[in-house]
């Protein structure tokens, strides 16, 4: 296994001291100043707020503040590390939000796995932000904190390892249908995983108007042929029908989702899938098949996975800024179906749509490639300067036409 800390040897002096702080935005140069700041002028909004609780939203920083909250039991590739250990990965999360989207976030690290007492403590702190990005949290909890979570408080709450993977993989699946000239609708998807991002990315195919599914858990196919008791989230995507590999149900697909660990398909898996067959495996850092392979085996595929160095990085930066930028523009109550939906879509749209020349000309140089639509250029790069008004104003006239935001027009 790869030693990270030899790979990466300046990795502990650029997380010395954390990664983010805090700075004010108002000056505090005199003693008006601090009566304003604090007592007794803050007393002021205070009222406004206790008048009418939407104020906040102009008063504090409360509309363009997101919180990136885990327990640590699921951690990238590390899995249940706790709260502590998972920190700098939140702090990242953070600096992620305000690199590509200009928003504020906090990290918040809760000690708890008792779903009930975690949704408790998140529930009583929401009031202080506009938006929460759970973030690392195993499945199958994930599912009922989210859930329960959307169910109690009316700001946009994502838990991001399910559905930011769903959204940009979503977008691919258009564009990848776009290339080839396929029916989405027709597509036969094979779905590798079972987890939380696993399952949120079936969904949102089935959003798409995909209906043959096929998922892969650790013991095998989806089937009614099953002995063992299948979790609720799992019996969405029973199929009647008895398959006994992984070959058994590529044959004659046109997409395999990726979402399980590396290395678990074989050349044979692949052979059989139909023409131009879409082929996203994006487990990290070593996905469920090379993309040399895939070329080898499947020359004329379209190959994404979730790292940088490959053409087509289903990467989440490309999703959560702009979602929550998005939500928080609208004021929204929520991040519901059609927000997502129309996330994916307008990813699409972008990388379907002509890039200014200068833009180009970056793009390429920092990716050392070509930029035109196509097989390697589904989806866009996290680096496209486009994206933050984009994806945003999508996601926010999404949550304005579905009427959960609080404002009227953009």
């Amino acid at each position: 296994m790869e030693d990270l800390k030899q790979t990466y040897p300046d990795s502990l002096p650029y997380h010395q001291g954390g990664k983010i702080e805090v700075i004010a935005r108002t000056k505090l140069d005199n003693e008006h100043d601090l009566s304003l700041a604090y007592s007794p002028g803050v007393a002021v909004p205070c009222k406004e707020i206790q008048r009418n609780p939407n104020t906040a939203y102009e008063y504090t920083a409360k509309s363009n503040l997101v919180a990136v909250i885990s327990n640590g039991t699921a951690v990238l590739g590390l899995g249940d590390i706790g709260a502590l250990a998972g920190k700098p990965v939140m702090e990242g999360k953070a600096v992620l939000f305000k690199k590509f989207a200009d928003i504020n976030a906090f990290d918040i690290e809760v000690d708890e796995t008792d779903p009930d007492k975690f949704i408790d403590i998140v529930r009583a702190i929401a009031p202080t932000f506009g938006g929460i990005n759970l973030e690392d949290i195993k499945a199958p909890e994930c599912f009922y904190i989210e859930s329960r979570l959307k169910e109690i408080l009316n700001i946009p709450i994502m838990h991001d390892d399910q559905h930011g993977t769903a959204i940009i993989s979503a977008s691919g699946i258009i564009n990848g249908a776009k290339v080839t000239n396929k029916n989405i609708a027709d597509l036969k998807v094979v779905v590798l995983g079972a987890g939380g991002a696993a399952i949120a990315c079936a969904k949102i195919a089935q959003s798409l108007g995909i209906k043959n599914i096929v998922m892969f858990d650790s013991k095998g196919a989806i089937t009614t042929h099953r002995k063992d008791n299948l979790n609720g989230f799992k019996k969405d995507f029973i199929v009647d029908r008895e398959i006994n590999s992984y070959k058994d149900a590529l044959d004659g697909a046109d997409v395999v989702l990726g979402l399980s660990r590396a290395d678990i398909l074989e050349a044979k898996d692949i052979e059989g899938m139909n023409p131009n067959p879409m082929i996203f495996v994006m487990s990290n850092p070593v996905p469920e098949i090379s993309p040399e392979l895939v070329r080898k085996v499947r020359p004329d595929a379209i190959i994404a996975t979730g790292r940088s160095d490959y053409p087509n990085q289903i990467n989440n930066v490309l999703g959560f800024p702009y979602i929550f930028k998005g939500a928080l523009k609208a004021r929204a109550r929520c991040i519901n179906e059609e927000m997502k939906l129309a996330a994916a879509k307008a990813l699409a749209d972008l990388a379907r749509a002509e890039i200014p020349s200068d833009l180009k000309q970056e793009l390429e140089k920092i990716h050392g490639r070509a930029f035109e639509f196509g097989k390697e250029y589904i989806i866009p790069s996290p680096f496209d300067t486009r994206l933050k008004e984009f994806i945003s104003n999508a996601v926010a006239q999404a949550a304005i036409d579905s009427g959960v935001a609080r404002i009227k027009s953009l």
